[in-house]
């Protein structure tokens, strides 16, 4: 396995512990579901193991997303940056836990945040 296999395994694997997490499934919950083992669903996570095409469409099912989410770093451009690399790990588990509401609100936070920061910029540059 090359390093790109190895990077897109790993990156598979995060996503599924994404929308495990926000499916509040424990492994063991996931695993019994899809009547596989808890220590597949670990190695599916860390990227060790790689599923069947069924047992990728299985996951996508029982966690209610599509394949598109899993492979989006394969069909874009290997160059470009990945979600991992722009955010952090338990801040992209929390936010795949808000209802849609509350990630409305979230997004106008950050918005007017980065105009308070602009701002501030602005205003230090001047002075």
């Amino acid at each position: 396995m090359n390093s790109k296999e190895r990077e897109l395994r790993k990156s598979i694997g995060q996503k599924i512990k994404l929308a495990r997490s926000k499916a509040e499934y424990t492994q063991e919950q996931l695993a019994e579901k899809l009547s596989l083992s808890p220590r597949y669903i670990s190695q599916l996570e860390r990227g060790i193991a790689f599923g069947s095409a069924t047992t990728i469409t299985s996951v996508c099912n029982a966690l209610n997303i599509s394949s598109d989410f899993l492979f989006e770093d394969l069909i874009k451009n290997t160059d470009s940056k990945k979600v991992s690399d722009i955010m952090s790990q338990s801040f992209l588990e929390n936010y795949m836990k808000l209802n849609n509401y509350n990630r409305i609100v979230l997004e106008a936070l950050a918005h007017e945040l980065v105009k308070l920061q602009k701002a501030t910029e602005n205003r230090n540059k001047e002075a």
